[in-house]
């Protein structure tokens, strides 16, 4: 395990280690929260020892088009762990959990037997990972024995989670970068990859129809969006490339033009995208968008937690207009219903779910004009 020296934290925000779960929000600022929440709790609480932060490796991954955490706890389980120790050492803590589905709980259970660690490590075996159960106040919930569900919340997880402790919920990926980070240094780290995208990055690509398809890539950052299609080989032939579906389901769409951008924030920023988990699932000239996207809002709204309005009611009307969207039915504006409840659902959930399905649905209907328009005509520019 590389030493944890003081000033870690700086480190890792001269290092540019922003999340991989999605967000992409920066590890070192989570870090500086976290410590910030304990240093009051501490000055105004009796109870310091049982208020310590509590550091929570995420790997649950319920994105149904990501691979890299399972991958990476397959191949490196001793960097996200060291990463684990890098975190909760930083943060204060004493202890730390790592959150995964029962698929990879082997492999990290032989890796902890193999340690002795500063920080004790816990390994949390989820019953089951859904879309949102890797959402950070979801996972703190089911660590802490909640229902694994997400909440609204009014404090943020940095200052108190469900367990009363400043929480800090990092995806294993961020980890990794941490620990490789806290051995070699935030210069090192900026060798590669670019000024706004320092480091390297697990990607996932796939053919959108068919997540089994996936092939995890690590790139530098910056890496031009087709060329880590065209590396990965997961589509027959990339060339027939229509669009893409960057950041997982819940991201957002792209065109063909998009293909020349890079797969950072800078590059994919003018086409309304962002990396996000590092999701590319590639849609081919013979498959019809409308319908690939009708089944991903289906399956996104049958994902939901059902504790909020949006996802009770908003997400499966929207997934049963755009079902019939795809049908080819006619005699309704069913692109200005589709409009009308993305705009309903949109920032109004317990957790970000609704939003990514709205920011879906609505690139889609842009990226996929035409098609859009022969289905309201009732064709498929794609099959006829």
């Amino acid at each position: 395990m590389p030493s944890v020296r003081p000033g870690i934290i700086d480190e890792l925000g001269l290092a540019g280690i922003d999340g991989r779960g999605g967000a992409g929000f920066p590890l070192a600022r989570k870090l500086a929260a976290s410590v910030a929440a304990a240093r009051t709790e501490r000055a105004a609480s009796v109870h310091s020892r049982r208020r310590t932060p509590l550091v929570i490796g995420n790997a649950a991954e319920g994105e149904p088009a990501s691979r890299k955490d399972a991958v990476l706890l397959a191949t490196s389980p001793h960097l996200v762990l060291d990463g684990l120790v890098v975190a909760a050492l930083a943060a204060g803590a004493t202890d730390a959990v790592l959150a995964t589905g029962a698929a990879n709980a082997d492999v990290v259970q032989r890796a902890l037997a193999e340690r002795h660690d500063a920080v004790a490590i816990t390994l949390r075996v989820l019953p089951h990972t859904s879309f949102v159960s890797g959402e950070a106040a979801a996972l703190a919930s089911a660590v802490a024995g909640g229902p694994g569900k997400p909440t609204d919340r009014v404090v943020r997880l940095a200052e108190r989670g469900p367990s009363g402790r400043p929480t800090i919920v990092s995806n294993v990926e961020t980890l990794a970068q941490a620990a490789l980070v806290a051995r070699w240094g935030a210069a090192w780290n900026r060798s590669i990859g670019t000024a706004s995208a320092p480091g390297t990055r697990l990607v996932t690509v796939s053919d959108v129809r068919d997540p089994a398809t996936a092939v995890v890539l690590e790139v530098a950052g910056g890496t031009v969006l087709g060329e880590a299609i065209r590396a990965s080989r997961a589509v027959p032939d990339p060339a027939r490339t229509r669009a893409v579906l960057v950041g997982g389901w819940g991201g957002t769409w792209v065109p063909a033009a998009a293909l020349d951008a890079t797969l950072d924030a800078d590059g994919l920023g003018p086409w309304g995208a962002s990396p996000g988990a590092g999701v590319v699932a590639v849609l081919d000239d013979a498959t019809c968008p409308v319908s690939v996207t009708a089944r991903i809002a289906a399956a996104l709204a049958g994902a939901s937690a059902g504790r909020c309005g949006p996802c009770v009611n908003g997400l499966p009307r929207l997934a049963d207009v755009l079902g019939a969207l795809a049908a080819g039915a006619r005699g309704a504006d069913l692109a200005g219903e589709v409009r009308r409840l993305t705009g309903l659902v949109d920032g109004r959930g317990a957790c970000h779910h609704p939003d990514g399905v709205a920011r879906m649905v609505r690139s889609a209907l842009s990226v996929f004009h035409e098609d859009v328009q022969a289905h309201l005509g009732g064709t498929c520019a794609v099959r006829r």
